[in-house]
């Protein structure tokens, strides 16, 4: 299925990783560099979505040994300027990603995209908390990390 996205948007920096991280530049991915990595999906049932939803993405982890980040928190912004931290053991213990795909189709800004963070609530049900929900940033444009 084809998706609204173009090749030019898959290309610009969708995310900016900085803070604590090998480079002393910060790090800027675009979706095509994120979709290099390696993939993880997740089908589950969110708050903001009709039944099950299939993400794709990377995995928090696996982003963060990418750009060799080093701490204890990860905060994330979003293009709205909703922020939240994240402690960096959820990113092992509960295996969040940063998704960049919903049912196959790169997400839009008007559905939450183009990153979106995702846990597998369906997996763990005791993440269907505010706690987990307010984590699952929708949207996200930087990552800085302490």
């Amino acid at each position: 299925m084809m998706s609204a996205a173009t090749s030019q948007d898959i290309d610009k920096v969708a995310l900016t990783i900085s803070g604590n991280i090998e480079a002393a530049a910060p790090a800027e991915f675009s979706i095509r560099a994120l979709e290099a990595l390696p993939r993880t999906t997740i089908v589950t049932a969110t708050p903001w979505h009709d039944g099950k939803v299939t993400f794709e993405g990377v995995l928090l982890s696996d982003l963060m040994a990418q750009v060799g980040g080093k701490g204890t928190r990860a905060e994330f912004f979003a293009l709205n300027d909703y922020r939240a931290v994240i402690p960096v053991a959820d990113f092992k213990a509960s295996k969040p990603i940063l998704a960049y795909k919903v049912n196959g189709d790169y997400i839009s800004i008007r559905k939450k995209g183009p990153l979106f963070v995702i846990y597998p609530y369906d997996q763990y049900p005791e993440m269907k908390t505010e706690i987990f929900y307010s984590r699952s940033v929708w949207q996200v444009r930087s990552i800085v990390i302490e």
